[in-house]
C-alpha cells in the first residue's frame, strides 16, 4: 500500500472548545446580513477545521453568501478558510468546486483595493496546486508593477513560491528575468529585499553576480536587504569554501552599517565563515561595541551568550578583550552583570589580572553608596569575583583583602559571609598576610553584626592568633564585644534585668527593668530589657560601643550557637597563651575570665529571661570547653590546636582538586556545530558493497552522527524504550519507541492490522496527564489487511514532573462502516530521570535555598542494604544527582552518615535531597531521606522514585 503523506499544516489556532451541537448554527448565520455575526462564524469554522472536524456542508454556503462580501475582514477571513480546506481528492487531483474560487480570486488580485490585492497575493503564496493558481499567472505578473509597495512586495513572493512549485520554472520561465529587471528598478526597502530573496533562493547565480555589480552601493542598502545578502554569503561559502575571501571583504564593509541587527549578523557570519585572529576579533570587538549601545536587557544577554561561545572557542583573543567586556557592568541588570563576571573570570590571566582587580574595587566602591536596592546582592558577586581572582592569582590578595574587610558588618549578610569566607582562605593560602589580617580584623570584628559572620571570624581568630600580643588583643575584643558580666541580674523583686539595660552596676534600688507596652489590640504587656535589647541591634555613639556589644546582643536574642563558638575560641586562645605566657599568674587571671564568660553564658541559657533555652548540642559543646580549660591535657591540646586546621588545609585542597577535576572536564566536551560535515567513512573504505550493505552502513553512520546509539550496549538500551501498547490478540497491535529529549517526547508508534479486513478512519487518539500537553491532533489512516503504519506523536513538556500517556485506537472496518470499534492503549509514563542532571553548588547557596524552598518530601529509609556507604551511592545512581558532601567527609565508620545530593533540572528547576542514615544494632539502616524543591511536582516525583529504588533493585 502507497505510504500516504502527512499533510502540510501552514496555520495553527489554539482551540480548546468543542464543536458545536449543531452544524446548522453557523451556516445560518452566514446565510444572513449580520457582518459581525458572519466574522464570528467564521472565525469558529475555521478554528473547526483546524482541529479535525469536518464541515463540508459549508462550503457552498460559504461561495455563495461569504464569496461576495466587501468587508475586508470577512474576506481576510475567507482566504484562510480557502487555504485550510482539502483542495484534492485521495488521488491527488484538484476538486471540481475548486474552480468556482478560482475567478473570485482573479477579481481579487484585480481589485481596487490595495489590501485586498496584497492578502490574496499572500494567499497564493500557501497554494500548491498548479490547477488552480496557472490561471492566475497574468495577474500576478501585473501586479509587479503596481503603485503600492504592499502589492508589490507580496506579488514578488507569489511569483518566487510559484517558481519553485514542481512544474514552475516551466509555468514562469522569464521569472528571473523579470524579478531582476524589478529589482534595479524598485525602491521600496522590503520589495526591494523580496526580489533579491527570490533570486537567491530560486536562482542563485543571479542573485551573486547582483551583488558583485553593485558592491560599491552595498553599505546604502536597507537593513532588510543587507540581512538577505548575509543569508546569501553563508550559503555560498558552505558551498565553495574557496570563494570565501572576497565575501569576507563585504562582511567586514557592513560591521560600518548604522542597523545592530545588521552588525549582529556580520558578527556571527565572520565566526561562522573564518577563524583567523582578524575575523574572530573583528567579531568580538562588535559584540562589545554592541553590549555598550543596546539598551534592551534581553539584547546584552544575547550578545554575552555569543562572546562566551567565543571564549570557549578563541580565549586567546577573547583574553585582549576583558576590559571591554568589563564595562558591560555598568548595567544594573543583575543577570547581566552575573553573566559578564563569569565570562571575565574565566579570561584573567597574569598579565590582565591587575586591571581586571581594579576595575572590580571600582564597583565595589560604587556599592556602598546605597543608592540601589540590589547593591548587596551585586556587592556580594564582585566578592566572590575578587575571591576567586586572589585565589588564582595570590600575588593581587594583598590588594584586594583590606577593601574587602571593611564589608565584614555589611548589612547584606549574604556578602559579609562571602567576605569572611574569602579572608579565612586567603590566610591560610597567604601566610605572609597573616599578621596584617589579623590585627585588621580584631579592629573590624565590633562592626559584624551577623551570627554567621561572627562565627566564622571567631574561628579564623582561635586558629591564627598565633603570637602572644594577638592573643592579648583577641581576648579583650572578645570581653569588650560581650560586655559587663553576668549577662542579667535577678533583683530582690524577682524581676530579671539585663546588665546592659545600665550604665551603672545593679543594685536593689534599681529601676525596674520591666516596663508596660501597648500591643496592637491596646491592651498593656511587659517586656523584658533584655529582649528589647535582643531586638534592638547595637548603635555606634561617635565611633565606640555603646554599653551592648555585638556578641552581648546576639547572644541575648538566643544565638547559642555562636555562644558555643565564643566558648571553643576563648579555649584556644588560653590554650595558646599557656605556652606563650611566662607569668602563671597572667594566665590563671585570663583563665578565670574565660571560665567566668561561658559560665555566663551557660546560666543565660537556662535562664527564664528568653523566649527558648540553650540547645543541648551548644550545651554540650560549651560544657567541654569548661571541663577541658579545669583540666588540660596534651593530646587534647594537639586536637585544638593543630587537628582542626589540618582538617580545614585539607578541605581547601579538596575543594582545589575538584575545581580541576570539573575544568579538565569542561574541556574535554566536544562542540560540534549543527553544520559540521559528517564524514560518512564506510563510503570511503569499502568497496565492492552491495547497494543494500552500503545502505546499512550509511544508516549506522548517522545514528552515530546524530548520537542514536554511540556504543554496543546502546541497542539494549533502544529495546528499553519500547513500549507494548496492545495485547497480541488484539485485532490492532501497537507498540511506540519513546525518545525523550528535553523539552519534548516523541512518540514513534507502530501499528498493526492484524485483521483480513480493511481498517478505515483508524485514529490514535492520546491524551496525557501531569505538565504533557500533546501538540497535535492525530490524523485518520486506512490500513490494508495485515499491513502496518507508523504514526508519530509529538508531546510537549513544561515542567519536572512524572506524567502519564494513555489513549486508544478507533477505527471502523469495511465490512460494517458505522460501528466504530475501541482497541485500549496501555499507560505509558514518563520517568522524571530523564529531566534531572547532576549539578553542582556552594554549601551556602545549598542552605540557602534548602531555607527558602516551600516543598518538602521525607521518605524513610527501609532498604536491604547495610552499609551506609553503598546505600548512599546506590541513591546518587539511582536519582542522578550529585553528592556536594566531600568524601573526607564521609570517611571512617562511625554507624551514621549525612549527606547533601543536587541536581537540576532541564527547565532550570533545582532539587535539594538530604541523607541522614544510622545504622541500629541488628545491621539494618534507619533515618530519613529528605527532598526540596520550589516545585511540588519535582518533590513528589523525585520522592516517589527514591521509595521505588532504595530498597537496591536496578
Amino acid at each position: 500500500m502507497q505510504k500516504q503523506m502527512e499533510k502540510s499544516c501552514t496555520l495553527l489556532v489554539h482551540f480548546d472548545k468543542g464543536a458545536p451541537t449543531v452544524a446548522n448554527e453557523i451556516k445560518e448565520a452566514l446565510e444572513g446580513n449580520d457582518v459581525d455575526l458572519k466574522i464570528e462564524s467564521m472565525k469558529k469554522a475555521i478554528m473547526l477545521l483546524l482541529n479535525g472536524e469536518t464541515i463540508p456542508q459549508l462550503f457552498i454556503t460559504i461561495i455563495r453568501y461569504v464569496l461576495p462580501s466587501e468587508d475586508h475582514t470577512i474576506q481576510k477571513l475567507l482566504l484562510l478558510y480557502l487555504e485550510i480546506i482539502d483542495k484534492v481528492d485521495p488521488r491527488g487531483k484538484v476538486l471540481p468546486e475548486m474552480i468556482l474560487i478560482c475567478q473570485n480570486l482573479r477579481n481579487n488580485l484585480q481589485h481596487p483595493n490595495e489590501y485586498i490585492r496584497g492578502v490574496t497575493l499572500r494567499f497564493l503564496c500557501r497554494i500548491s496546486e498548479t490547477e488552480i493558481i496557472e490561471p492566475l499567472i497574468p495577474s500576478i505578473l501585473s501586479n509587479l508593477e503596481h503603485r503600492h509597495p504592499f502589492v508589490r512586495r507580496n506579488a514578488i513572493l507569489a511569483v518566487m513560491s510559484l517558481f519553485r512549485l514542481p512544474d514552475g520554472p516551466h509555468l514562469l520561465e522569464q521569472a528571473p528575468e523579470i524579478i531582476e529587471k524589478t529589482l534595479s528598478s524598485e525602491q521600496d526597502p522590503s520589495s526591494k529585499r523580496n526580489a533579491f530573496l527570490m533570486l537567491f533562493t530560486c536562482v542563485q547565480d543571479r542573485a551573486v553576480n547582483y551583488l558583485f555589480s553593485h558592491i560599491d552601493r552595498i553599505n546604502d542598502w536597507g537593513e532588510q536587504l543587507q540581512m538577505v545578502v548575509l543569508e546569501l554569503i553563508r550559503k555560498v561559502c558552505r558551498s565553495n569554501k574557496a570563494e570565501k575571501g572576497k565575501y569576507i571583504k563585504i562582511i567586514i564593509s557592513l560591521l560600518n552599517a548604522p542597523s545592530s541587527a545588521v552588525i549582529y549578523e556580520c558578527a556571527g557570519t565572520l565566526v561562522s565563515l573564518s577563524s583567523a585572529p582578524t575575523a574572530i576579533r573583528a567579531a568580538a570587538s562588535t559584540y562589545c561595541q554592541l553590549l555598550l549601545s543596546q539598551s534592551d536587557n534581553n539584547v546584552k544577554l544575547i550578545v554575552l551568550d555569543r562572546l562566551n561561545e567565543l571564549k570557549t572557542s578563541h580565549r586567546e583573543i577573547m583574553v585582549d578583550l576583558v576590559m571591554d567586556v568589563l564595562r558591560a557592568l555598568s548595567s544594573p541588570n543583575l543577570d547581566i552583570r552575573r553573566k559578564t563576571l563569569d565570562i571575565s573570570l574565566e579570561l584573567i590571566t597574569p598579565r590582565n589580572v591587575d586591571e581586571v582587580v581594579l576595575m572590580l574595587k571600582k564597583e565595589v566602591v560604587k556599592t556602598q553608596s546605597g543608592e540601589l536596592e540590589k547593591n548587596g546582592e551585586y556587592r556580594q558577586m564582585l566578592v566572590q569575583a575578587i575571591h576567586t581572582c586572589a585565589i588564582k592569582f595570590p600575588e593581587v590578595a594583598s590588594t584586594v583583602v583590606h577593601l574587602l574587610m571593611d564589608f565584614l558588618g555589611d548589612t547584606n549578610v549574604a556578602s559579609a559571609l562571602d567576605v569572611v569566607v574569602f579572608v579565612r582562605e586567603i590566610i591560610e593560602t597567604n601566610p605572609k598576610l597573616r599578621v596584617s589580617i589579623i590585627t585588621r580584623l580584631l579592629d573590624t570584628f565590633y562592626q559584624i553584626r551577623a551570627g554567621r559572620v561572627c562565627s566564622c571570624a571567631l574561628w579564623i581568630i582561635g586558629e591564627y592568633c598565633l603570637s602572644l600580643p594577638e592573643v592579648e588583643s583577641a581576648l579583650a575584643t572578645i570581653k569588650q564585644c560581650l560586655g559587663d558580666l553576668p549577662f542579667y541580674m535577678v533583683t530582690e523583686e524577682g524581676e530579671s534585668q539585663d546588665t546592659s539595660a545600665s550604665v551603672q552596676p545593679t543594685s536593689s534600688a534599681a529601676v525596674s527593668s520591666r516596663r508596660p507596652a501597648i500591643l496592637a489590640d491596646g491592651t498593656y504587656a511587659t517586656q523584658s530589657a533584655a529582649l528589647e535589647t535582643a531586638i534592638s541591634p547595637p548603635t555606634l555613639v561617635q565611633g565606640s560601643l555603646t554599653s551592648v556589644g555585638n556578641l552581648r546582643s546576639l547572644l541575648l536574642s538566643g544565638d547559642f550557637f555562636l555562644g558555643a563558638v565564643v566558648a571553643c575560641t576563648l579555649t584556644k586562645l588560653i590554650l595558646r597563651l599557656e605556652e606563650m605566657q611566662p607569668s602563671k599568674a597572667e594566665v590563671n587571671k585570663a583563665s578565670t575570665q574565660a571560665l567566668l564568660i561561658i559560665v555566663s553564658m551557660l546560666q543565660l541559657g537556662q535562664s527564664p529571661v528568653l523566649p527558648h533555652p540553650i540547645d543541648n548540642d551548644s550545651q554540650d559543646r560549651i560544657i567541654l570547653c569548661v571541663r577541658l580549660l579545669c583540666n588540660t591535657g596534651g593530646e587534647v591540646r594537639n586536637i585544638w590546636l593543630q587537628s582542626c586546621r589540618k582538617s580545614f588545609v585539607k578541605m581547601l585542597a579538596e575543594k582545589q582538586l575538584q575545581e580541576t577535576e570539573e575544568i579538565k572536564a569542561k574541556a574535554l566536551i566536544s562542540h560540534a556545530q549543527p553544520d559540521d560535515l559528517i564524514d560518512f567513512y564506510h563510503l570511503k573504505s569499502r568497496k565492492g558493497m552491495s547497494q543494500l550493505e552500503l545502505e546499512d552502513e550509511v544508516q549506522d553512520d548517522l545514528k552515530r552522527a546524530t548520537g542514536e546509539f554511540t556504543k554496543d550496549g546502546d541497542d539494549a538500551n533502544k529495546l528499553n524504550r519500547i513500549h507494548q501498547l496492545t495485547g497480541f490478540s488484539d485485532p490492532v497491535y501497537a507498540e511506540a519507541y519513546v525518545t525523550v529529549h528535553r523539552y519534548d517526547i516523541m512518540l514513534d508508534v507502530t501499528v498493526i492490522n492484524r485483521t483480513k479486513d480493511t481498517l478505515q478512519n483508524l485514529c490514535l487518539e492520546l491524551a496525557t496527564m501531569g505538565d504533557l500537553k500533546l501538540v497535535e491532533r492525530p490524523q485518520n489512516y486506512t490500513l490494508a489487511p495485515e499491513s502496518s503504519k507508523q504514526i508519530k506523536a509529538n508531546i510537549k513538556v513544561s515542567s519536572t514532573e512524572t506524567g502519564v500517556i494513555f489513549g486508544n485506537i478507533v477505527y471502523e472496518t469495511s465490512s460494517n462502516v458505522l460501528e466504530r470499534n475501541v482497541v485500549i492503549l496501555n499507560d505509558i509514563h514518563i520517568d522524571i530521570m530523564d529531566y534531572i542532571s547532576p549539578g553542582s553548588c556552594s554549601d551556602a547557596a545549598f542552605r540557602t535555598m534548602w531555607a527558602e524552598f516551600e516543598w518538602e518530601n521525607k521518605v524513610a529509609v527501609n532498604t536491604v542494604i547495610n552499609d551506609e556507604k553503598e546505600f548512599l551511592n546506590h541513591l546518587i545512581k539511582s536519582t542522578n544527582m550529585k553528592c556536594l558532601t566531600p568524601p573526607s567527609a564521609l570517611e571512617g565508620e562511625c554507624g551514621f552518615l549525612a549527606a547533601n545530593l543536587y541536581a537540576k533540572s532541564v527547565f532550570g528547576e533545582d532539587a535539594l535531597v538530604n541523607v541522614s542514615i544510622e545504622k541500629q544494632a541488628d545491621g539494618k539502616l534507619s533515618g530519613y531521606i529528605r527532598i526540596r524543591s520550589k516545585t511540588q511536582g519535582i518533590a513528589l516525583s523525585l520522592g516517589d522514585r527514591i521509595t521505588i529504588k532504595q530498597k537496591g533493585g536496578s
